[in-house]
């Protein structure tokens, strides 16, 4: 080889070698790191990503056959650009330095000085990125909740904008109030082992305001609102239930007893959900339905997520035991009553789910279960109730008002929803130019 041509060679390693450092530095394995932890929580953040296409199945055999690819395309649309935003910014305004105790600051903007070094104020024993991504998937999945409530009517385009800017201005400052250092209610006390307030409560009432203001379905009773697929509905709901280990045994962020607990409790309640349920069902119509064991499930699992790593496996049975008849009536009579079209019962499963799984906490939590945690009404501490009853309150009027505020601005754009043509069409045609069912028709040669 001639001199100039070695020369140049080794001029050009050692260029890439010193433009690899960083990137090496950033994946590299900080001290501290326990690499079971790690590994645990990849897995339990790959169970909760998995959510998202359960929680797209669910809702998909749920509507009717001309709008199924639409609503699945909102639960991918929330993956995709949630995926973006965390990165970006979501992380810092949740996870950032503390600004008046509301939301975080910017210094990891992009992820900025985020590698494999561990966070020790959120996760002690796992790198920084794996806490992000574990946080990335409950900020995905909590804005993609929202959809089932206005379902068949929503423009894909504002939908686009309206999971951007609830991301980042309702979610992201909830997440920083309950689980970023100095957030007002994590100082105040209240418990959200896994986001019953960030995320269920949230996205359930936000899904009732939204549904409101977009109006109900149109139909001239001529095309029954019925689901057109419930195998996928059930298939979706399993997903969802198999996901869930992830959402709250991975909050434990590590391998411990502690996530073991969590994960028998979230089983636990949602069976006892899927009884209550059925059971409500039976008594009221005589039959028990699989649309009603599938919800039944769900409800239990939203029940026990701000819980799971503050209650007895007793106490989960109780819970899911009374959420399914509760979500079963807001269900089934609550929407019926006040007369609002929330298609998918977003508010009805998650919002009132959400709301008494939080209530719950107040009452059943006990420091034998987590020694961390705070004794509930039952032990002896009806403080902890108020404090839970308090953060109800703000998660829903801050999530109320936000999503006002966010779909009166966008109306100011354009309208929010389909035209009446568009939505006696199907929004699979109109908004995306796709059939979810094609049965071999051939076109004209």
């Amino acid at each position: 080889m001639k001199p100039k041509v070695k020369a140049v060679l080794l001029i050009i390693n050692a260029m890439l070698l010193t433009l690899g450092l960083p990137l090496l530095a950033c994946g590299a394995e900080g001290p501290g790191v326990d690499t079971g932890d790690t590994a645990f929580v990849i897995i339990c953040s790959a169970l909760v990503m998995l959510m998202t296409p359960g929680l797209a199945l669910f809702y998909g055999g749920m509507v009717r056959r001309k709008n199924v690819l639409s609503i699945i395309m909102q639960s991918f649309t929330a993956m995709v650009l949630v995926s973006v935003q965390w990165v970006l910014i979501g992380y810092s305004l949740g996870f950032g330095a503390d600004f008046n105790h509301l939301v975080g600051g910017l210094q990891y903007l992009g992820l900025n000085g985020v590698g494999g070094e561990p966070s020790l104020a959120y996760a002690p024993t796992i790198p920084h990125q794996v806490f992000v991504l574990f946080q990335m998937m409950f900020a995905i999945i909590t804005v993609a909740l929202i959809s089932g409530a206005f379902a068949e009517r929503m423009r894909y385009s504002i939908f686009v904008v309206f999971v951007l800017l609830w991301t980042t201005l309702v979610y992201d400052p909830l997440a920083h109030w309950v689980w970023g250092v100095d957030g007002w209610l994590r100082n105040l006390g209240a418990l959200d082992f896994a986001g019953g307030t960030v995320v269920h409560i949230s996205s359930g009432i936000s899904g009732l305001i939204a549904c409101l203001l977009l109006g109900p379905r149109k139909t001239d009773g001529a095309e029954p609102m019925v689901p057109h697929n419930l195998p996928m509905t059930m298939l979706g709901a399993a997903l969802l239930w198999f996901g869930w280990f992830g959402f709250n045994a991975g909050s434990a962020l590590g391998a411990s007893g502690l996530a073991a607990h969590a994960f028998l409790v979230t089983n636990t309640s949602a069976a006892a959900g899927a009884i209550g349920w059925a059971a409500a069902e039976w008594l009221r119509q005589g039959k028990p339905t699989a649309l009603g064991a599938a919800s039944g499930v769900v409800a239990g699992l939203v029940a026990i997520t701000p819980a799971a790593g503050f209650v007895t496996a007793s106490s989960a049975i109780v819970m899911g035991l009374l959420a399914g008849p509760l979500c079963y009536f807001a269900v089934s009579s609550l929407k019926i009553r006040f007369n609002y079209d929330d298609s998918l019962d977003a508010f009805g499963i998650h919002g009132v789910g959400g709301i008494f799984g939080a209530l719950a906490t107040g009452v059943f939590a006990t420091t034998a279960v987590n020694s961390a945690g705070v004794n509930g009404l039952l032990m002896g501490n009806p403080h902890l109730l108020w404090v839970q009853l308090l953060a109800v309150l703000a998660t829903a009027g801050f999530a109320s008002i936000m999503t006002v505020g966010i779909l009166k601005m966008l109306t100011l754009v354009a309208p929010l929803r389909v035209s009446d043509e568009d939505e006696d069409i199907g929004l699979d045609l109109t908004q995306h130019g796709e059939d979810a069912y094609n049965y071999g028709e051939v076109s004209p040669a």
